[in-house]
């Protein structure tokens, strides 16, 4: 992991809580495309020392270690991010329109750079974590991978 004042690095990242949809939940509001980047145990001190929002996830067995994580925004306004999603078939440039189906796929790698958004709000500062860009390599199947090299027809509509 790369980190400098303009952006940080993930190689072969983790993400968790992923909600590339932007759909409502429980603890997020419609729209708001996000997700969670696993954070290593020795950069979490100093992310946290820079403003960086950074929280823990106890661990689900006794004796199992915390893990640290940030959330991520995605967001199209401004900057869009790069999204890219790389199969069997070579590298697709997802748009807005098609990142929801970073949701669905089994994820093999992850590498994504984040960017910060400093704040202030009521004397109250922090840095907040933007996606600018992200390749997601997926584990494809057996019949992924056979079918691979067939065209894509389009979609089926009644």
């Amino acid at each position: 992991m790369a980190n400098d004042a303009d952006h940080i690095v993930f190689e072969d990242a983790h993400i968790l809580f992923k909600n590339f949809a932007g759909a409502e939940t429980k603890y997020n509001r419609e729209g708001d495309r996000n997700f969670c980047v696993i954070i290593p145990e020795d950069i979490a001190p100093q992310l946290t020392a820079d403003g960086w929002n950074v929280k823990v996830l106890e661990g689900r067995e006794e004796g199992d270690a915390p893990r640290f994580y940030m959330k991520v925004s995605v967001s199209f306004k401004g900057r869009p991010p790069m999204l890219v999603m790389i199969s069997s078939r070579g590298r697709t440039n997802l748009s807005q329109a098609e990142v929801e189906m970073l949701d669905w796929v089994d994820i093999k790698m992850v590498d994504l750079i984040v960017r910060p958004y400093h704040w202030t709000v009521k004397g109250e500062t922090g840095v907040s974590a933007y996606l600018k860009s992200m390749f997601v390599t997926i584990n494809e199947d057996e019949l992924e991978r056979k079918y691979a090299d067939i065209p894509d027809a389009g979609r089926y509509e009644d």
